[in-house]
């Protein structure tokens, strides 16, 4: 299971400047001007995890495999992008494949780049975008035909939650905000509503307010508080540091009173978002990491690993990351019986060392 994360936001908010951060090369063509970005740039970026280079000491590989983020820097959305206006309609296609949206949101103050209205005014700008979402999402509803004639009680179930959704959307509350039972939200996932996403604010700084720390973020509580999950940081910032050391990065960061980049809280709050965790395997081809939702049980996990395993489980030999590491791997974990064998009902928990066995 691989996350995908979608970047948008108005034109010059710093979308395409963050991506490439996030990537940690150039690869988005920045551009001080509207629709620089044409197809959303898409890159494969490591989760970072402190965890698997010492993984791979103990089970002795060289091979260490992360679990990996999907990013998709998408164009600047602009006022009437649902109806087609700067080449919306593309853009708001592309954003239905992605899992979390981040919505960057421009705070820094900066003549040479232009804001498109002009003036910056952080609350109206996420306005307008999620006012194009929702829009998009109303026409996605429009377009479903009630059912007639001898129509199964599934259909009926269906187009009745299509007119809870059109009627709360129709008020201005996106769809992830709509009280629905799980039953209503699985039925209605088929539709892939861009307002049904998750979203993560991320406030794009200039170096001088993440300096003044503590007013910055009085400024975001007190005028954008009702926006979260948020976080910030300074996507230029992130891009200077892309050619340092880890050690030089953080070092780097201290200045500012960070302790990570923010491709680290970026990654780590998406997952936090999404309910994800991640279980590791180690044996001598590689140590790897594994990405799973929160309660998925054992054959699941293993599933995730190939379909067959999940068909033809048998069991789990299952160790917690602290424990694998003090008994330095699976033999002594073994010889001291601090091995837990996990059947079928088995719920996964992060940092869980695991070797599934199987009919196979």
């Amino acid at each position: 299971m691989n996350l995908s994360i979608g970047i948008v936001g108005l034109p010059n908010v710093g979308k395409s400047t963050l991506f490439n951060a996030l990537l940690k090369k150039q690869v988005a063509n920045v551009a001080n001007y509207p629709f620089c970005t044409i197809e959303p740039n898409v890159g494969i970026v490591e989760v970072p995890d402190e965890r698997l280079p010492v993984l791979a000491k103990i089970v002795n590989t060289q091979k260490i495999v992360p679990a990996a983020v999907e990013f998709y820097d998408i164009a600047g959305l602009v006022s009437g992008a649902s109806k087609g206006e700067g080449l919306g309609n593309q853009f708001l296609s592309h954003i239905k494949e992605v899992s979390v949206i981040v919505h960057v949101v421009r705070l820094f103050e900066d003549k040479e780049v232009v804001h498109v209205s002009s003036t910056i005014d952080p609350k109206k700008d996420i306005e307008t975008i999620e006012t194009e979402l929702i829009l998009a999402d109303l026409s996605t509803l429009e377009r479903q035909k009630e059912p007639r004639g001898l129509a199964s009680k599934e259909e009926k179930f269906f187009y009745q939650t299509v007119l809870k959704l059109k009627e709360k959307i129709n008020t201005g509350i996106p769809a992830r905000q709509v009280s629905l039972s799980d039953v209503e939200k699985d039925d209605i996932k088929q539709l892939n509503l861009l307002t049904f996403k998750p979203v993560i604010y991320v406030f794009n700084l200039s170096e001088g307010q993440l300096e003044n720390k503590t007013s910055t973020e009085k400024l975001i509580s007190t005028n954008y508080n009702q926006f979260q999950p948020t976080l910030t940081m300074s996507a230029k910032l992130e891009s200077e540091i892309v050619t340092l050391s880890e050690d030089d990065q953080k070092e780097y960061l201290k200045q500012y009173g960070l302790n990570e980049s923010g491709l680290n809280r970026l990654i780590k709050n998406a997952y936090e978002t999404l309910g994800l965790i991640s279980f590791l395997t180690g044996g001598e081809l590689e140590a790897r990491a594994w990405t799973i939702s929160k309660g998925t049980l054992a054959p699941q996990a293993a599933g995730v690993i190939h379909t067959d395993f999940e068909k033809h489980f048998i069991k789990a030999e299952v160790v917690p990351f602290p424990l694998f590491v003090e008994l330095s791997g699976w033999q002594a974990c073994r010889d001291s019986g601090k091995v837990t064998l996990a059947g079928k009902d088995y719920e996964m928990k992060d940092g869980d060392v695991v070797d599934f066995k199987v009919g196979v």
